[in-house]
């Protein structure tokens, strides 16, 4: 099973979205594997009503991330400008 650390709360408290089960968990940042920043995907564990973060999913974070900057490459690339005057 897979989640996205989608954000850090000011209370340190990590925000995870499971992509599969459509939820959102919030764990203390302490059990997040070290190099785990936002916008990181994480193999994640259900056991008995909970969740465990296992690992970091670096290959989908980066299949994630290289997604991302090419449809942000697309929109930049279609921008025409304002239809409107200043």
């Amino acid at each position: 099973m897979k989640g996205y650390l989608d954000r850090v709360e000011d209370n340190d408290m990590a925000v995870i979205l499971i992509e599969e089960k459509n939820e959102e968990i919030v764990v203390p940042i302490d059990e997040l594997p070290n190099g785990c920043k936002e916008k990181t995907w994480l193999h994640m564990e259900h056991i008995q009503g909970s969740y465990k973060v296992i690992s970091i999913d670096h290959e989908t974070t980066a299949k994630k991330a290289q997604q991302t900057s090419a449809l942000m490459e697309k929109l930049r690339k279609r921008k025409k400008g304002s239809k409107f005057k200043k």
